[in-house]
């Protein structure tokens, strides 16, 4: 059996004393890509957090590449890394937010090379021919001199994504990466994560384009209040769901 990318087992966060997270579990293979739907508070960009350490879980496990993500455990007893070692964890796990994040005093080519130059240590010139190459691969040749406020926003979520790639990432994380678009930009993106699908990365996007879900899922998973209400394969679950929220919830939205 090959090893999952991602496994949560009963991941609980808690913010004071709302509990968001109520006990995750789940798993997602090398090379799917998980969708992860469900109403605004349901708990879908936390997890996404937690993956990656930006938010600290208060119970149960997450594991990335069979890596425990946040701590080393000794005994039965868990402890949480340095802030330099979780940052090195974090290295590996990409991560494109709703908005875009970009530093507004960089070029498109400058914001991609930032990381790999600064923290991977990575030779000024290969970063460059590297960066070139994402920014071509996100359909931005042309514009990799542009300063942020000088692209549209969904040329500014294509240097998101391509920036994410330039730390040769085992995992891309999608938080809602179209919602803060105009309707007409948002094609260009999912175009992008379409063709990183097809090329084999493992994606979690929290995602309202069901239509994304649909074409490019391999499952689907429906969160609300803290718990996976049902998962499975996103073609049978957005035709047939199964549990009356789940029901409800795609009643509105498709």
């Amino acid at each position: 059996m090959t090893t999952p990318m991602v496994r949560a087992e009963g991941v609980v966060k808690r913010f004071g004393s709302n509990e968001v997270l109520k006990g995750i579990t789940l798993t997602v293979n090398r090379g799917d890509v998980m969708c992860l739907v469900g109403p605004s508070g349901s708990g879908k960009s936390t997890f996404l957090r937690c993956i990656n350490h930006l938010e600290v879980v208060n119970a149960g496990r997450l594991y990335v590449d069979d890596t425990l993500v946040g701590y080393r455990e000794k005994g039965d007893k868990l402890y949480e890394l340095h802030p330099r070692d979780a940052a090195a964890q974090r290295r590996d796990i990409g991560m494109v937010f709703q908005r875009f994040n970009l530093f507004p005093h960089m070029t498109a080519l400058e914001n991609v090379i930032e990381a790999p130059t600064l923290v991977k240590k990575i030779p000024k010139a290969d970063a460059i021919a590297r960066g070139k190459e994402l920014l071509d691969r996100v359909g931005l040749s042309d514009r990799m001199n542009h300063y942020p406020a000088h692209l549209s926003g969904g040329q500014q979520q294509r240097v998101a994504i391509a920036r994410a790639l330039a730390m040769d990432p085992k995992l891309m994380l999608f938080d809602e990466p179209t919602s803060a678009l105009d309707p007409e930009l948002v094609g260009e993106v999912l175009d992008v994560m379409k063709a990183l699908a097809t090329s084999g990365m493992t994606m979690i996007v929290v995602t309202h384009e069901m239509g994304f879900a649909r074409e490019v899922g391999d499952s689907l998973v429906f969160m609300d209040e803290g718990v996976v209400v049902e998962s499975g394969d996103p073609r049978t679950v957005l035709a047939k769901p199964t549990h009356e929220r789940t029901k409800a919830f795609l009643s509105k939205v498709l």
